[in-house]
């Protein structure tokens, strides 16, 4: 069905434009056409602009976008809220799709052709250059049950020629802001310091973020928040997002263009600087995900929450186990007795699935060798490995293993038979990283390997659990027999990438896969459709997972993050932090736990295992919950709340990560964590203590926190009392102390 509405002007009048609306649950997403038109009616245009993006409602009156449409020495598209745009129309802004015939012409000058929606959720709108024999085809979908619009393109060779697409984005988004700019929010970092979330007001120039390296990298999430800079992060401020479902080369930019206005692109970037398009061929984008909220940069997290628990389908249902992974313990020494040992240990704690890391395998020694011979060390399991693997669930665990699919040694079986099969330019040296090199995993006689192998491993073990692992960047990015100009080999490694994760879940739907890449290397939406959780980190360390984990919030949900307790103080971070602070700061993902457990005393069991209990007792309200962030990890306290969708349930972590000692904690108040979006007029009672707290009080107020020394971290769990039970705010006060804390 095709429709559309026109658009208001200044004044309220009619402009006779056409102006097509998307709904989400609770936003609204409106396009128009701009440009000169060329007499063919009010649908005339030659691209498309946005006109309004906010809550529902905001479509009424004229679009905060509006300009004026007088220029001085700049095109009327160079500042037009274009929606895409390619050069040849937009001269000096910069376009979001350039092309190219084989004999050098550049440009694109296309017309507006036709528009189709499906009532408020979806639209596609075509735009043809007959000239350059070029089909572009803007499509947007809604995703219900969120506030999410999904953008994409689709580009076709129409004409008798091939066709160079040197820039080929899936999308632009126009924020309006003030005199003061935008503030842009994006996760950046490196390896071992993922997810780190950092600001930059843009006044006026061009932000730009990406990756090169194969993967979205480390250094930054392909995920970007825009908010006007005059107003606060949080609270009621207008916040926009926008995250690329892209598992390969990309990278967004955001320019702040002369009228008030911020303009974000986003798409994937071709290894070989252009993708050949063949007559007859049609090319899709990545998909943009295009977020808002009214309420600050963690309503937008929520948002982002409940569109990856839509990702999830039928498997968020999945529990995720506690797991223990034996890689800090035991490294590549892998050997039935250890892991038993291990696995002994684990089970008595609670834990319910036992995960062999890197190891496993002949010729893991170390890190030079094994890699792509992917069967079972015989000299490490003398019994055979489906014996070990039945100790290890005679237990009462489920097992798992971990794998790198895409990598392979060079002293390795695999490698010596199918030298062809990495990444090479030809006559040129190979460099190794890490030891190894990458599989071509583009080439389809690759994925069938690939694919044979994980399914003869699933097929003939007990493997419950799978953890892909990839551990360096493509670096000499080259196909031999191959032109560059002919192949595209991004795009192929990743068609490749999720053509097995696709069938991993199809062939073997009751394997959890979780997604690594060093650490939070490879974490965007193509991944998280495709995996049940994900690896943000190679770094364990308390306080620095802490800060990982902060900002993996804003931008995932809590059900995707592998969080694990580790010995402290390890590898990365030498500041100590006590057990249960690790405990409860992985409570607010999918708990793990890494350490050397032969080598804990008692006692450090014992408490383990009490928490593994509470874990397991609010995982769900935890995984399935709204989530808000209480302060940052900077702050001397800093915790996360997670309420049912309902509000009957809470659970609240609190973590001390300043002093624990010392003239700033005595004499002084209990610190406190003021919580967020209750109903004021509830009662909730604190499931350990038997407190009571009005809502209104845990809102204003907060929960109070007494830390010590020996007392870092706390776990709080509160359920609502029904309002006709519930104890007046008097009689309550009368039946304990004025002020309590806890101990």
């Amino acid at each position: 069905m095709s429709t559309y509405e026109t658009t208001s002007g200044p004044s309220g009048t009619t402009t006779g434009e056409p102006r097509w609306v998307l709904r989400t649950e609770r936003t609204v997403y409106a396009v128009t056409l701009g440009g000169d038109g060329d007499g063919d009616g009010p649908a005339a245009g030659r691209w498309p602009e946005l006109s309004v993006w906010g809550p529902r409602g905001a479509e009424d009156g004229p679009s905060p976008l509006d300009w004026s449409r007088r220029t001085h020495y700049l095109t009327r598209a160079d500042i037009a809220p274009a929606e895409y745009i390619p050069a040849g129309q937009r001269p000096f802004t910069g376009a979001d799709l350039v092309v190219a015939r084989p004999d050098g012409e550049r440009g694109v000058w296309w017309r507006f052709g036709t528009a189709e929606q499906d009532d408020d959720r979806s639209l596609a709108l075509t735009f043809l250059d007959e000239h350059l024999g070029l089909r572009v085809v803007l499509r947007y979908e809604s995703v219900p049950d969120t506030d999410v619009v999904l953008r994409w393109t689709e580009l076709s060779c129409a004409g008798a020629d091939p066709l160079r697409l040197e820039r080929l984005d899936s999308a632009a988004v126009n924020v309006p802001v003030g005199a003061r700019g935008a503030r842009l929010t994006a996760l950046s970092g490196q390896w071992a310091q993922e997810f780190t979330r950092t600001r930059t007001e843009l006044t006026r120039g061009r932000y730009e973020i990406g990756s090169t390296q194969g993967v979205p990298g480390h250094a930054y999430a392909p995920w970007l928040a825009v908010q006007d800079a005059a107003l606060p992060e949080e609270g009621d401020t207008p916040t926009y997002g926008i995250a690329l479902e892209w598992s390969g080369n990309w990278h967004i930019s955001a320019d702040a263009e002369p009228p008030g206005l911020v303009r974000v692109r986003a798409g994937r970037v071709p290894h070989e600087g252009a993708v050949l398009l063949r007559p007859g061929q049609t090319l899709s984008t990545p998909r943009l995900a295009c977020a808002f909220s009214p309420e600050g940069l963690g309503g937008l997290s929520r948002v982002w929450h409940r569109y990856e628990r839509r990702l999830s389908g039928d498997r968020l249902e999945r529990t995720r186990k506690v797991l223990y992974n034996s890689w800090e313990a035991t490294s590549f020494a892998v050997d039935a007795d250890s892991q038993l040992e291990l696995a002994r240990a684990a089970a008595d704690m609670g834990v319910e699935l036992f995960v062999v890391d890197d190891g496993w395998f002949p010729g893991r020694d170390d890190e030079t060798g094994g890699l792509g011979d992917w069967y079972p060390d015989p000299a490490a399991f003398p019994r055979g490995f489906g014996a070990f693997i039945d100790d290890v669930r005679a237990l009462g665990m489920d097992f798992g293993l971990w794998v790198e699919p895409e990598a392979v040694s060079p002293r390795s079986r695999l490698y010596a038979e199918h030298p062809e099969w990495v990444y090479r330019v030809e006559g040129r040296p190979s460099r190794r990283v890490r030891e190894q090199l990458l599989l071509d995993l583009g080439r389809e006689d690759v994925q069938e390997f690939v694919l044979a192998t994980l399914d003869h491993l699933l097929g003939e073990y007990a493997v419950s659990y799978l953890k892909w692992d990839m551990n360096r960047p493509p670096t000499e990015r080259g196909r031999p027999g191959t032109r560059p100009a002919d192949t595209d080999l991004d795009a192929e490694h990743v068609a490749g990438y999720l053509r097995v994760l696709d069938h991993l879940r199809e062939r073997h739907p009751h394997v959890t896969v979780e997604g690594c890449a060093s650490g939070g290397g490879r974490v965007e939406h193509a991944t998280l459709a495709r995996t049940d959780v994900v690896w943000p980190s190679d770094n364990t360390a308390p306080l620095d997972r802490l800060a990982i984990q902060y900002g993996y919030l804003h931008a995932h949900a809590p059900h995707t993050m592998s969080a694990w307790v580790t010995d402290s103080p390890g590898v990365f971070d030498p500041r100590p932090r006590s057990l249960d602070f690790r405990f409860v700061s992985a409570l607010s993902g999918v708990l793990g736990i890494g350490a050397d457990i032969r080598q804990w005393p008692a006692a450090r069991r014992a408490r383990a295992a009490e928490w593994i209990a509470r874990y397991k007792d609010v995982r769900t309200l935890v995984h399935h919950g709204d989530v808000h962030l209480l302060g940052t990890p900077e702050d001397a306290t800093y915790g996360t709340q997670h309420t049912a969708p309902d509000g009957g349930r809470i659970a609240v972590t609190a973590l001390a990560t300043g002093r624990l000692d010392g003239a700033p904690l005595t004499p002084g108040r209990p610190a406190r964590l003021r919580l967020r979006g209750l109903d004021p007029a509830d009662r909730y009672r604190d499931e350990d203590s038997g407190r009571e707290y009005g809502a209104a009080h845990l809102l204003h107020a907060g929960l109070p926190f007494t830390w010590r020394a020996d007392h870092d971290a706390e776990l709080v769990v509160l359920s609502r009392l029904a309002r006709e039970s519930a104890a007046t705010p008097a009689a309550s006060r009368a039946a304990r102390p004025e002020e309590q804390t806890r101990p």
